[in-house]
C-alpha cells in the first residue's frame, strides 16, 4: 500500500465527513486533527511546483464564503471520483479474505456478515462515484480563509477533498494561509467562536506550511496566488527552496504570494508593503525562459471575476462573488480542457441561508474600495484605488499613490507612481531591508 492509500474504513469516514461539511457543519476538533495529519502526509510529497494534468478547473480566492464554494462545485462539478489505484487497493483488500471467510470454520458468522456488508457498501460507493465522476481536476490558488463567515467549514472541506481525492484536487498556499494574517482578518476569531479555543486554528496554520506554492498545468500554465519575484528566473529556482515555514516578510516565497502585475514596465515597489509589482516585460521574459503560455494567479479583486493583463500573458481569477457580501463583483473559474483550451465561467453569489454576525468587523476600507471612485479614506492610514477593474488597497505605507479617478482612465500620469519614483524608493530602501507587509491586501 502506498503512503497515500486509504483503508476502506478511512474512505467511509471521509465520505461521511465530506457529506457533513457540504451541509456547512464543522467537524469536531479530534476529526480536524486526524484529517490534517493525513493531509500533511500527502502534502509533504508534493513539489513547490506541483504538476497538474488537464482538464482542470482553476479557481481563485474563496475567503470563507462557503455557500459560494458550494456554488462553484455545482457549476464546475460537485462530486469527485477517486483514483483507480485507490479503489483497486480497497477492493483487493476486501476480496482477499473472502474465500477463507466462507471455508474456514474459525470465521464467525458475524465476521462473515461484516465482510459482506463492507463489500456491499464499497460497490455502492464505487458505482455512485462513477455516476458522478466529473471530467476535470480542481486547482485552487489560495486564500481559503478570512473575511467570510465560514472559513472553518471552507478550509476543512477543501482539505478533506484533498485527502479523499488527492490526485484530483490541488490546493496552493495564499498570503492568507499564514499565522500573522489569520489573527487579524477573521480565521483565528472564528476558530475561537466555534471551538472555544485556538487549537483548530493552530492545527490548520501548521498545515498551511506544507501547501505547495505553485502549480504547473501541462507544462504550459503556471499557477500561483500572487506573482513573480526578481530573485526567481526559472521554475527550478522555486523547486529548490524550503517552503515549510511561516510566510516571510520578504524574499522569493513572500513575493510568490504577494506580488501583482502592473501596466508599468519592470519591477516596482508594491503598495501592499510586501512583494513587488511586475510589468509586461517581466512576465514575457519569465514565460519565454520557462516555455510557458500563461501565468494564472489570484490575489486581487476583479469586478468581472477575471481580468487579462500583459496582452493575455497573465490572468487574474477571483472566485468569491459579492466579496465580503457587499462588493457586488462577479466570480469566475477558468476551465482548461484536455487540449489546453480556455473557458471562463462567471457566477453570482449563491442564495444565503442567513449569515451570522462576525465578532470582529472587517475594516470598511476593504468594502468601500470595491466601488471606490477617487476616494481617500482617513488620509493618515488608508488609500483606496479602483483602477482598470481592479481594487488596490494601500494601508499605512510610506509611499502613497493618489486615488485613481475613473474619469481619467486614459491619463496614466494620474496614477502617481512613476519609474523614477520606484527607482528612487529602491535606492533609499533596498529590498533586503524593507519592512514587512502592511497586511492590507486581498
Amino acid at each position: 500500500m502506498g503512503t497515500n492509500s486509504l483503508s476502506f474504513e478511512s474512505i467511509t469516514d471521509l465520505d461521511q465527513q465530506i457529506e457533513q461539511l457540504m451541509q456547512c457543519k464543522p467537524l469536531s476538533e479530534p476529526q480536524v486533527r486526524a484529517l490534517c495529519e493525513k493531509a500533511k502526509e500527502i502534502l509533504m510529497q508534493e513539489s513547490n511546483v506541483q504538476p497538474v494534468k488537464s482538464p482542470v478547473t482553476i479557481c481563485g480566492d474563496i475567503h470563507g464564503q462557503f455557500h459560494d464554494l458550494a456554488e462553484l462545485f455545482r457549476i464546475g462539478g460537485k462530486f469527485f471520483n477517486s483514483s483507480v489505484s485507490d479503489e483497486g487497493f480497497v477492493l483487493n483488500s476486501l476480496l482477499r479474505p473472502v474465500p477463507n471467510a466462507f471455508e474456514d470454520s474459525s470465521y464467525s458468522e458475524s465476521s462473515r456478515l461484516s465482510l459482506v456488508r463492507k463489500l456491499l457498501v464499497f460497490v455502492h460507493c464505487a458505482v455512485d462515484s462513477l455516476i458522478h465522476c466529473p471530467d476535470t481536476n480542481y486547482l485552487f490558488m489560495g486564500d481559503y480563509v478570512d473575511r467570510g463567515y465560514y472559513s472553518v467549514e471552507t478550509v476543512t472541506l477543501l482539505v478533506a477533498l484533498k485527502v479523499r481525492y488527492h490526485q484530483r484536487i490541488t490546493i496552493l498556499r495564499g498570503n492568507h494561509e499564514s499565522r500573522q494574517i489569520t489573527q487579524v482578518y477573521g480565521f483565528y476569531d472564528e476558530c475561537l467562536r466555534k471551538y472555544g479555543n485556538a487549537n483548530v486554528w493552530k492545527i490548520f496554520t501548521d498545515l498551511f506550511d506544507y501547501f505547495p506554492l505553485t502549480a504547473l498545468v501541462e507544462s504550459e500554465i503556471f499557477c500561483l496566488h500572487g506573482g513573480l519575484s526578481p530573485t526567481i528566473e526559472t521554475l527550478d529556482n522555486i523547486r529548490n527552496f524550503d517552503r515549510v515555514q511561516e510566510v516571510p516578510h520578504e524574499g522569493a516565497m513572500c513575493d510568490l504570494l504577494w506580488s501583482d502585475p502592473d501596466d508599468r514596465c519592470g519591477w516596482g515597489i508594491s503598495p501592499r508593503g510586501a512583494g513587488y509589482t511586475f510589468g509586461q516585460d517581466i512576465s514575457e521574459q519569465f514565460n519565454h525562459t520557462n516555455s510557458l503560455k500563461l501565468i494564472a494567479r489570484a490575489h486581487q479583486l476583479v469586478m468581472d471575476g477575471f481580468n487579462w493583463a500583459h496582452e493575455q500573458k497573465v490572468v487574474t481569477i477571483f472566485s468569491a462573488p459579492n466579496y465580503c457580501y457587499r462588493c457586488g463583483n462577479m466570480a469566475s473559474i477558468l476551465e482548461v480542457d484536455d487540449c489546453n483550451g480556455h473557458t471562463f465561467i462567471q457566477f453570482e453569489p449563491a442564495p444565503r441561508r442567513g449569515e451570522p454576525d462576525v465578532t470582529r468587523r472587517t475594516p470598511d476600507y476593504f468594502l468601500i474600495g470595491c466601488r471606490a471612485r477617487d476616494v481617500i479614506i482617513d488620509d493618515k492610514n488608508y488609500t483606496i484605488i479602483y483602477k482598470n477593474k481592479i481594487c488596490y488597497i494601500v494601508v499605512r505605507t510610506r509611499f502613497r499613490p493618489y486615488a485613481y479617478n475613473d474619469t481619467h482612465n486614459n491619463d496614466k500620469d494620474h496614477y502617481k507612481f512613476t519609474t523614477s519614483d520606484t527607482r528612487r524608493e529602491r535606492e533609499q530602501d533596498p529590498p533586503q531591508t524593507r519592512r514587512g507587509p502592511s497586511i492590507g491586501g486581498i
